[in-house]
């Protein structure tokens, strides 16, 4: 990091980066590079970000067909260590195969890997793009599945002021706010919070319920600050932000907390030589419990309590486009640093209500790697993009310490150190024969380094137990795609996308045996529980297609998308059971169709509809997931000015959506019939 420092306090200073014309602040990154016309790249805009029935970024995302979480319950009920991204198939883990970045942060937990949805208010997002697939390319290691960009409010869609109030089903609340403010000519500032809160559905489907299910009531909030200024020819941009989430489950012992706090410094050159240095720190504080319910559901008693998993995350990132004759040629040179560090606390082995036995257990990971991307038109109509990457990878300070509660933790292991090198790359040509229709295709390779989580930590959920694994290997993606874009004219666009991708290594929890007994590696397993171990597979292989389309006609829009994805997993040995088989929670087919009607400074009125596929709950495939088709609606009613009464349902007609079943055959629902009121402001 010290060098990494130095290197970019020289380039400030360097002429080759230097402008001398003023700058104009926009509180965003650089232009999208050219190079992304030879990808299948999807953009949702503020406009199309405000539709959404639930308001909650992750059902947003899940418009874009071939998005998924690992489970499909979202933030209000899940719990959050399922709330892993993932796109085209490659899912059968918890962890995200896709990388989420926000204003160019990587926004995984530094211990798990999963995603704090609830940290993110999409009233404050000016556009997300959606890259399938794409490889590692030039914003580091985990864009195994694609890569999903956040891009905050900027100057091109300056909001002054920012307000909504809204009340739901089950005594539920949302409300946020937001001011942008320029404190000075050519500065920007925008501060913005958010808050939500609802009692709660109860996630066990009605015909299993017992005494003991209850609503699953949740509460999170967050704000953020952002400041843009101009520091002689460079952009300063300087943001925090902070949230808590805490839920319950829908049984007595099954709440959790997550609270973060994250801040960067990114700089921004415009001028001749374009550059961007990004600087950020993140900090995570987890904690959970779970139990075991009886079969009539009549009692839980609590059997981990996991009461302290704090994590750390902090890193840079460095970019510069030189200046080249013509605008024939773009190249972009850079590298990025990411370390993250955590432990878990865990009490356990219960005895009438009370542990028995703590275990801690925890290490660090590191990786650095350089880039270099080159994109050429090389002919009227025909772009050539092409970019390679190295990087180096260390698994340090692994442990596990366990003993009896109250006294010292005398059964240690100590990992040994490792690392290693990845190279990877990815090619994309785009030919445009004629105006409307681009024709592209593309190669890339990515990888992925297995999370502290995966490495380190055991865990249980109910009856089922899953041993950690501190020898598992990096993830490797191998991937190729055609596919066409045709926009005929501005109010037009449509495009297809045939892929095939192949994830080697792929971390999944596979089953090695069921209850009661005790079992290497992962301990003592209770009648009726499964035996897991996180364990490398040889590989999923995924192929499918994607399908985009959005067309407006004067005040009205609609929004379509489809993916078909048949994903198969390759195993051997210990694991040569799931050969053939589906990924866990993974389906074949998946949509989203949305029609829209928007008049000009007056309403609004949305209609989404949502279909998801089949899944299996397990990597047997012997517990499966009904298919469910849900439909929302949103409508925005003018009142005086910028004020408008806003009314939204989710799942108008309450259509049964599973998410889970445990080894009992339990079932569990998600995102049941919603409706909310509310007012929102918003001027421009």
């Amino acid at each position: 990091m010290r060098r990494l420092t130095a290197l970019l306090l020289a380039a400030t200073a360097s002429p080759a980066l230097a402008q001398s014309d003023p700058i104009i602040v926009t509180a965003r990154g650089l232009e999208d590079p050219v190079g992304d016309v030879a990808f299948n790249v999807v953009t949702v805009d503020a406009e199309e970000l405000a539709r959404d029935p639930s308001g909650r970024l992750e059902n947003i995302l899940g418009q874009v067909a071939g998005f998924q979480l690992f489970r499909v319950s979202d933030s209000r009920s899940a719990n959050p260590t399922s709330q892993g991204a993932t796109l085209r198939g490659l899912g059968g883990n918890a962890s995200s195969r896709a990388l989420l970045i926000l204003d160019g942060v990587p926004q995984s937990d530094p211990f798990g890997g999963w995603i704090s949805w609830p940290a993110y208010d999409v009233r404050s997002l000016g556009r997300v793009r959606v890259t399938r697939g794409g490889g590692s390319g030039v914003f580091g290691p985990g864009a195994l599945a694609g890569t999903i960009e956040l891009e905050s409010l900027s100057t091109e869609n300056f909001q002054p002021a920012r307000a909504s109030l809204a009340y739901g089903s089950r005594d539920a609340m949302e409300m946020g706010f937001g001011v942008m403010l320029p404190p000075s000519e050519n500065a920007l500032l925008d501060v913005s919070a958010h808050y939500a809160q609802g009692d709660g559905f109860i996630p066990v489907v009605r015909s299993q319920r017992g005494p003991i299910d209850e609503p699953a009531d949740y509460e999170q909030y967050g704000g953020a600050l952002r400041f843009a200024a101009p520091i002689g020819a460079t952009e300063i941009q300087v943001g925090g932000r902070f949230f808590q989430d805490e839920r319950n489950r829908g049984f007595p012992f099954s709440g959790n907390r997550t609270r973060g706090i994250d801040g960067s410094v990114r700089l921004i050159g415009r001028g001749d030589w374009q550059w961007e240095a990004l600087f950020y720190y993140q900090d995570r504080s987890f904690r959970s419990s779970f139990a075991r319910v009886d079969a009539a559901r009549t009692s839980a008693d609590q059997v981990l309590d996991q009461f302290s998993v704090p994590s750390t995350g902090f890193g840079g990132r460095f970019e510069v486009r030189p200046a080249l004759p013509g605008d024939a040629v773009e190249l972009r040179l850079g590298g990025d640093y990411r370390e993250t560090e955590g432990r878990t606390r865990e009490r356990f082995f219960f005895v009438t209500g009370v542990p028995t036995r703590e275990r801690e257990a925890g290490g660090m990971t590191r990786t650095v790697g350089g880039f270099a991307e080159l994109t050429v038109r090389a002919a009227p109509g025909v772009t050539l993009t092409g970019s390679a990457r190295a990087d180096r990878w260390w698994i340090e300070n692994g442990f596990l310490r366990q003993g009896d509660l109250g006294g010292p933790l005398n059964d240690q292991t100590l990992f040994a150190d490792r690392g290693d090198w990845r190279f990877t790359g990815r090619a994309g040509i785009a030919w445009q024969p004629d105006n409307p229709v681009t024709i592209r295709a593309a190669g890339y390779t990515g990888w992925r380094l297995p999370t502290l989580n995966e490495l380190f930590r055991p865990f249980r959920v109910g009856s089922d137990v899953t041993g950690a694994n501190a020898g598992l290997r990096p993830e490797s993606l191998e991937g190729v795609e055609v596919g066409f874009d045709y926009a005929p004219a501005s109010i037009l666009d449509f495009s297809g996308t045939l892929f095939y991708n192949r994830l080697e290594d792929a971390i999944a929890n596979v089953t090695v045996g069921q209850g009661p007994g005790f079992f290497p590696g992962i301990g003592f397993v209770p009648p009726g529980g499964l035996a897991r171990q996180r364990q490398n597979l040889d590989a999923i292989e995924a192929v499918g297609i994607e399908l985009d389309a959005r067309a407006r006609f004067a005040e009205w829009s609609i929004a379509l998308s489809y993916a078909f994805t048949d994903a198969e997993v390759e195993a051997s040995g210990a694991a040569v059971a799931l050969d053939g088989l589906r990924p866990v929670q993974v389906a074949r087919h998946n949509g989203s169709a949305t029609l829209a009607y928007t008049r000009e400074m007056g309403g609004e009125a949305a209609i989404t509809l949502r279909y998801i596929g089949g899944r299996f709950e397990d990597d047997l495939n012997q517990q499966p997931l009904d298919d469910a088709f849900t439909v929302g609606a949103r409508a925005l009613i003018p009142l005086y000015g910028p004020l408008k009464a806003e009314l939204r349902a989710e799942n108008v007609f309450g259509a049964r959506v599973e998410a889970g079943v445990s080894g009992a055959g339990l079932i569990e629902r998600a995102t049941p019939q919603t409706f909310w009121a509310g007012l929102r402001f918003a001027f421009f």
